[in-house]
């Protein structure tokens, strides 16, 4: 068993539990169940900010901890004010150390989009990310049948929630695709093995229709690596490790973006 693998089957085991002690109908009745959602598609494509989707992420499978003593809300306001497009909150606990709680609080404090960042497996889980208030949800095509993620994806819509589809490879993609979904991410980091590759986003971008938010998510370090997937043709770039080491995520986000900002208009300066 694989650690994909792994997650997946205990996440199943979580959600059967949490299902039965806080059933759908109290999910309802939460302040953000009927609230608008800001949709995460037109934040990152909005020319006027940085397509950056920064993620707060205190631990991973494959490095342990991250960061242990991040505050949600600091980071979180911090990531808005230094330019970021939208929010991803981890909200696994077992293996990412995150908690619905962090997704709550990024919410009290920020109006921008939010990605709940989970192993989605059951409608329950898009039920309570719709009660936390979560803007868009993940599904991962490496966890999930194709008719499941379909089935998942419309459920998802039907709540008015967007959907970012994680994909590693094309197969992944051409079986997965479907109507109900806004994004597609292209992470680099193989969920099986762990190991990054930033090939993996240049070698599928033309393979996503271009009706669809192109992101490319992990493994990105550098502005520069912006300026190339962005050339490339990607829209939207989830980076959370990058920020997360530093002792202050926050201002290393303000510093990666304005680089990237500076960058970007030498790039501009240049065509012209």
């Amino acid at each position: 068993m694989n650690i994909l693998e792994k997650i997946i089957a205990d996440k199943r085991r979580q959600v059967a539990e949490k299902s039965s002690i806080l059933p759908v109908k109290l999910l309802e009745q939460s302040i953000y169940f009927e609230g608008k959602v800001v949709s995460i598609k037109k934040y990152v494509t909005n020319p006027e900010k940085s397509g950056i989707i920064a993620e707060f992420k205190r631990k991973s499978p494959s490095k342990g901890m991250i960061n242990g003593s991040a505050s949600v809300e600091k980071v979180s306001i911090g990531y808005m004010q230094a330019g970021a497009s939208a929010l991803s909150i981890l909200t696994d606990k077992e293996y990412f150390g995150g908690t619905n709680e962090d997704l709550k609080t990024a919410r009290k404090f920020n109006f921008c989009p939010i990605l709940r960042k989970d192993f989605v497996v059951d409608e329950y889980q898009i039920i309570e990310a719709k009660s936390i208030g979560a803007d868009c949800i993940l599904l991962i095509a490496a966890a999930l049948e194709p008719a499941k993620l379909k089935e998942l994806a419309s459920f998802a819509k039907s709540l008015g929630l967007e959907v970012l589809l994680e994909v590693h490879d094309r197969e992944e993609l051409e079986k997965s695709l479907n109507e109900n979904v806004d994004l597609v991410g292209v992470n680099n980091r193989n969920l099986k093995t762990f190991e990054v590759s930033l090939d993996t986003s240049l070698d599928l971008v033309n393979q996503i229709p271009s009706n669809f938010v192109k992101v490319s998510e992990s493994g990105i370090s550098d502005s520069k690596t912006l300026i190339e997937l962005k050339k490339a043709g990607y829209d939207g770039f989830l980076i959370g490790e990058r920020f997360m080491k530093s002792a202050r995520p926050d201002q290393a986000a303000y510093n990666f973006i304005k680089e990237y900002r500076k960058l970007l208009a030498a790039t501009e300066l240049s065509k012209s």
